[in-house]
């Protein structure tokens, strides 16, 4: 359980004078610059932008996945760039989940066992990390599915599962990269409701990068990332 449910940091993330810059040959390309972002426990957050705006490598950054030019990300009161690699590893599998357009689920495993590898990497034992990812699962809507393999599932099902394994460990945080870019309507409405029911519930912060501005709006604070510079959508 995160620090953060036991009386921890207040604030999620905490990004200050974030810069992010790339080389390439001689010419070096600015993705986006002195960006300041805060999050809330239990806050949900859009960010929108064009192709190419550099939205996933603000995620990537928030995640731990990828280190800023110059600035500072604090998540749960850590700088979580002074850690080692092993250090960050164990940081994010604690504090952060993560869901992407495509889900990254092992198609060899069962919905269940997907779910229960965060778990049995964070030190549980596989009995305990199975009665968790199976409450979870249940709770998603896919008790009856606990057995089946991602090819053996929907793309809704499959999300429910990346959804259940991002939540798996208690997170404070749960970044969304495009996670209803390849679902129907309805399915993507289905992710959205899930999404509240379990902010109400786990109290934790979903950050979603999306193309969709019906979903964005229906999250609450929207960000729109732009010529480098992140704003308050209208």
């Amino acid at each position: 359980m995160s620090d953060r449910k036991n009386g921890g940091p207040t604030r999620v993330i905490d990004c200050q004078k974030v810069t992010r810059t790339y080389s390439e040959g001689p010419e070096k390309l600015t993705i986006f610059s002195d960006i300041s972002l805060q999050v809330e426990p239990g806050e949900t957050l859009a960010i929108v932008g064009s192709s190419g705006a550099g939205k996933t490598t603000l995620l990537n950054l928030l995640g731990g996945l990828d280190r800023p030019s110059s600035g500072s990300i604090r998540i749960c009161d850590q700088d979580i760039h002074r850690l080692s690699e092993a250090g960050r590893a164990r940081f994010r599998n604690r504090h952060l989940g993560f869901v992407y357009q495509f889900h990254h689920l092992l198609p060899e495993f069962s919905g269940l066992e997907n779910v229960m590898l965060p778990c049995v990497l964070g030190g549980l034992s596989p009995r305990q990390a199975s009665r968790k990812a199976e409450a979870l699962l249940k709770r998603v809507g896919l008790g009856e599915r606990l057995a089946h393999k991602p090819g053996e599932l929907s793309g809704g099902e499959r999300q429910r599962v990346a959804i259940a394994r991002a939540l798996v460990n208690e997170p404070d945080c749960v970044l969304m990269d495009e996670p209803t870019g390849n679902l129907d309507e309805n399915t993507g409405e289905g992710i959205r409701a899930l999404i509240e029911d379990l902010r109400d519930n786990f109290g934790t912060a979903f950050i979603m990068v999306t193309h969709d501005m019906g979903m964005a709006r229906s999250l609450g604070r929207v960000l729109r990332l732009e010529q480098g510079r992140l704003v308050q959508e209208a």
